[in-house]
């Protein structure tokens, strides 16, 4: 039987141990604009997510045409294989629906039931911005604008055309960066919440695929964009999510 490092279940900042730098990868990051908390009902567990089919990686990872957007071929030959989406014997011991991200694999899991998971492979914050606890899916959004933090901006004034700003006339928030196939948050955005409020973490595409496998963003869990989008259709609001810096067995 699996289990999970117990230290992994408080919620805190927590450096990596090792930080790849990718120069390309500097305008990742989250959103931290404020949001007002949901209102959490109860919800039962989630379902099994659907069963994995497996395909020729020049299948999952082709271009593909989303909402609009046309997303360009992984070049998956360039990528480590590991890191490329599989069903796996599940090492988590968690419920089935739940996901669970090993940060120092850099690995993402799905899990299935049956003793089976999908894992996908995932980029991470570099030491400093990482983090671990447990938290669930509370929204999730396609083609998601992105609101850089301000110390990301204070660090890079290049990105303060992008600043974002309340309008108390509207209650809304302006700026960011539009969607687009450029955008840091990519394809799709999972947002992480923990006791009712924005963590302001959350798991989400990218276009960097070269960034798979290493921790080079301000804290959030990017994916390559075919993937992201494979996790959005499989799973629903209310997804329990574990962040651990390590699975053991016992």
């Amino acid at each position: 039987m699996s289990s999970i490092d117990e230290s992994s279940r408080t919620f805190s900042r927590r450096s990596f141990l090792t930080a790849t730098l990718v120069g390309a990868a500097s305008l990742s990051g989250c959103v931290n604009v404020p949001s007002a908390p949901p209102v959490v009902s109860f919800r039962p567990t989630p379902p099994p997510p659907p069963a994995f089919e497996p395909r020729p990686t020049s299948e999952m990872y082709g271009a593909m045409a989303d909402s609009g957007y046309q997303i360009p071929a992984v070049p998956v030959s360039k990528m480590d294989p590991r890191y490329l989406r599989q069903e796996v014997a599940d090492p988590t011991g968690e419920a089935p629906g739940s996901i669970v991200i090993d940060t120092s694999q850099h690995f993402l899991y799905l899990v299935r039931g049956g003793g089976r998971a999908l894992r996908y492979g995932v980029g991470l914050g570099r030491e400093g911005f990482a983090w671990a606890g447990r938290a669930q899916i509370e929204r999730k959004a396609m083609w998601p604008k992105w609101h850089p933090p301000a110390e990301m901006i204070q660090r890079q004034p290049e990105l303060e055309k992008y600043k974002t700003e309340y309008d108390k006339a509207t209650g809304e928030w302006r700026g960011g960066m539009e969607p687009g196939i450029m955008n840091p948050l990519g394809a799709r955005a999972l947002y992480l919440y923990q006791d009712g409020k924005d963590t302001l973490y959350r798991i989400h595409g990218s276009p960097e695929w070269w960034s798979i496998g290493k921790s080079v963003s301000s804290g959030c869990v990017r994916m390559i964009n075919q993937d992201v989008i494979d996790l959005y259709d499989r799973v629903p609001d209310g997804t329990p999510v574990l962040v651990t810096n390590g699975l053991r067995t016992v």
